[in-house]
């Protein structure tokens, strides 16, 4: 067999998938639409090794539907239409992997057919699917998000491909050490794909004892898993905690300790997701108290995607010492989702009519625009009301007395009064 172990021990039925439970589990919603018959087009996005081909493929299994499969690296309109053909003559469905690679024209070429139902569409990607698919796509399809496996998981993973005969790993006498053991289900990442491939290295490349038997060591599993993932640690936490204390340590104004927990980001080699969340922390975390360092820790930002690693890490550092050492704040996202939740209640009211619209034909007749006083013909300011009736009195914007935002502040309250009075 020449395909890598984890290829063959892909998951033929849903039921065989590791992990991934609150999609694929007994009462999850793939498992009730393959069981009612009723699917539908979806796009499976996560982390690498999370199984979003192994679940396409169980889905299909299940279904009992005919699979096709395509690279976005290297497909076209070309391939699509055949597999439409195809279509014409019984259902499939059809695995578009890294379908993120396509452009905006070749996502617009599935619309037709996932609008009609001509096949059922699965594409799978470990980017933004909110950034890298088109809206239209996107609105055709179910969002399923695939979560890196627990060590659990993982450890379930290599003893099934150990003990399996048929595709696995069987035929081997193969003992793994718990150091061994330890260093693959924490060293690879929740990446199952990984931990398998790195199992076989370990296993063809270690010769037999004199009873017949490989024995994998913890010298043998760092050999076959070259690079120790920062999640090999005693808790085996996952990604994105360390993620989530990087931010809460530049909140937390500790310029250390968010540096240490940089380090640790960089060292898995994931500059995106870096630069990403350092540009949400600039934004949510410093905000209106100081600005122009949320602007520097863009800039920083915008500079590391151009140059890379290793040099990269340069100005990440300078903009994380800057957001560290800045006043924060977090008052303008926090009113804004104050405002953004009244209008998903319902909680919207009657635009006043002096605000309204007025340049089309009958708008008079309709007291469109009319009393409306522009505030740059009289110093900038004028008491008129803008908010509808029912939230006159509605304040969203609770301003800090810090930073740059003091004198904002003080300009709001003065606004404030002067509609009051």
């Amino acid at each position: 067999m020449n395909e890598p172990l984890a290829y063959r021990m892909r998951p033929k039925r849903l039921e065989d998938v590791i992990g991934q439970k609150h999609l694929v589990g007994e009462k999850s919603i793939l498992s009730r639409m393959v069981k009612s018959g009723r699917l539908s087009s979806i796009i499976l996005y996560g982390p690498p090794g999370t199984g979003k081909t192994s679940v396409s493929r169980a889905i299909s299994g299940s279904a009992n539907i005919p699979f096709f499969e395509l690279n976005a690296v290297s497909a076209g309109k070309k391939d699509i239409e055949k597999v439409a053909k195809e279509a014409e003559k019984q259902p499939v469905m059809l695995f578009i992997d890294e379908i993120h690679r396509f452009t905006k024209v070749q996502q617009d070429t599935l619309l037709p057919y996932t609008e009609n139902g001509k096949f059922i569409l699965i594409g799978s990607t470990t980017e933004s699917v909110m950034h890298e698919i088109v809206p239209a796509l996107r609105s055709r399809c179910q969002l399923f998000e695939l979560k890196p496996l627990e060590v659990e998981e993982i450890e379930m993973g290599i003893e099934r491909a150990i003990s399996d005969k048929e595709n696995g790993l069987g035929n081997y006498k193969v003992k793994v050490s718990e150091e061994a053991m330890k260093y693959f289900v924490y060293g690879c990442g929740g990446d199952m794909r990984s931990a398998l491939n790195a199992v076989e290295l370990a296993v063809l490349s270690t010769e037999p004892n004199e009873e017949g038997e490989i024995v994998i060591t913890l010298q043998d599993a760092e050999q076959s898993l070259q690079k120790k993932s920062f999640l090999m640690d005693k808790s085996g936490s996952e990604f994105y905690s360390t993620i989530s204390a990087y931010q809460k340590s530049v909140r937390g104004s500790d310029t250390d300790a968010a540096l240490h927990y940089l380090a640790k980001l960089i060292e898995a080699g994931d500059l995106k997701t870096i630069v990403r969340r350092t540009r949400v922390i600039a934004w949510e975390d410093i905000g209106l108290a100081n600005p122009e360092a949320a602007l520097i820790a863009s800039k920083c930002c915008d500079d590391a995607e151009q140059l890379g690693f290793p040099e990269a890490r340069i100005p990440l550092s300078v903009a994380v010492v800057t957001l560290c050492l800045s006043a924060k704040s977090n008052t303008a996202y926090k009113a804004l989702d104050k405002a953004i939740m009244d209008v998903k209640n319902g909680n919207i009211g009657d635009i006043p009519k002096h605000l309204r619209d007025n340049h089309f034909k009958g708008a008079k007749e309709l007291g469109n625009g009319i009393g409306y006083i522009y505030p740059h013909d009289v110093d900038g300011f004028v008491k008129q009301q803008y908010l509808p009736d029912n939230l006159v009195n509605r304040r969203y914007y609770e301003p800090k007395i810090k930073g740059k935002e003091k004198m904002l502040a003080i300009y709001y309250e003065k606004i404030k009064e002067l509609q009051d009075n």
